[in-house]
């Protein structure tokens, strides 16, 4: 095992020499770190991670906070999570995941303790108790979601308003005039949570720019609870047409809720979700879909946080743009389809 003695001796310096260089604490030449850090690559030397952490007086440990509430979906936030982890991997960095409903008290833990550098937030609330905290802890944060006052913190997240917007307007332009939004279980909207109400505004906004029938309805990932959404939609909006899953595990057990009822799928009823590409293009009827890029708006949380930490300014708002792929489960509205 080679050790910061064997560094310093190839290099010609003193151990202390090669501590300063590896933390930055003090100014060495030029020279002299160029040839301690030929010396470390050609030796293969790796400082020992909480030497590291000493030295640069940092944890090198991430937090994720991500409570896993009644209502979500956990594999796809698994998908943000493992991108975090993948990322912060790629900055030296490990993560700590916190999955209880803690809120603020969680994050004054976190604050108090030493334990991290810095945190990732998930599963955000339009009016969310966590971020007037957020604003005057000493952590830099990174939130994966937009409260509805986000000023003063760093958000990213897919663009959920013009995500719901781009469904129904490909509903629109295929000709289909009475569409349905159907949604994450009631709790997740009736918790304010950003990415489901913002998605159902934008449904909403272009259908009614579009002079459309819509409704939204949240639905339970149940076969019952598909049966039922789909037997009330069909009663209640007999020229239904066109509808919108925002609802992963929903999905599939409401395509087939729908074609029990009668429904082909896309000659009667055409199905648009916003869900993972692997879920829609394995779906009995491969569908329209947008995408949830979990991968690049994890790996790019990771990112602004990191540059926060060095001390380098980035934007409050990053929204990512939805991406809508045509697949078999749309098509024209009308006799001909």
């Amino acid at each position: 095992m080679v050790k910061i003695t064997d560094v310093a001796r190839r290099a010609g310096v003193s151990p202390s020499t090669v501590s300063y260089v590896l933390s930055g604490k003090r100014s060495i030449s030029a020279a002299t770190q160029r040839r301690v850090e030929a010396s470390i690559r050609e030796l293969g030397y790796r400082p020992h991670a909480g030497a590291r952490a000493l030295a640069s007086s940092r944890s090198n440990v991430l937090a994720l906070v991500m409570p896993l509430r009644s209502g979500i979906h956990v594999p796809v936030q698994m998908q943000f999570a493992g991108a975090v982890a993948t990322a912060a991997r790629g900055h030296d960095h490990d993560v700590l995941l916190l999955t209880q409903e803690e809120g603020e008290d969680g994050l004054r833990r976190m604050a108090d303790s030493a334990l991290v550098d810095g945190l990732i937030v998930m599963d955000v609330q339009l009016s969310d108790a966590r971020t007037p905290l957020l604003r005057t802890l000493p952590l830099p944060s990174v939130l994966i979601g937009f409260p509805a006052e986000a000023g003063g913190l760093t958000c990213i997240d897919l663009d959920f308003t013009a995500t719901g917007e781009s469904c129904v307007g490909h509903l629109a332009h295929l000709g289909h005039r009475c569409v349905a939004l159907l949604g994450s279980p009631p709790e997740v909207y009736v918790r304010g949570t950003g990415f489901a109400r913002r998605t159902a505004a934008g449904f909403t906004g272009v259908a009614r720019r579009y002079g459309m029938t819509s409704t939204v309805l949240p639905c339970e990932p149940s076969r019952a609870a598909a049966r039922q959404t789909a037997d009330r939609l069909l009663r209640d909006h007999p020229g239904l047409t066109g509808i919108v899953v925002h609802n992963e595990p929903a999905l599939p057990l409401l395509m087939e809720a729908f074609q029990r009822a009668g429904m082909r799928i896309p000659q009667d009823l055409s199905v648009v979700a916003v869900c993972p590409d692997e879920l829609a293009e394995n779906a009995a009827v491969p569908v329209t879909s947008v995408a949830i890029p979990a991968d690049e708006v994890g790996e790019r949380a990771v990112e602004l946080l990191m540059t926060k930490l060095n001390g380098v300014a980035v934007p409050e708002t990053t929204l990512l743009s939805p991406r809508l792929t045509p697949r078999a489960s749309t098509t024209v509205c009308g006799p001909a389809s």
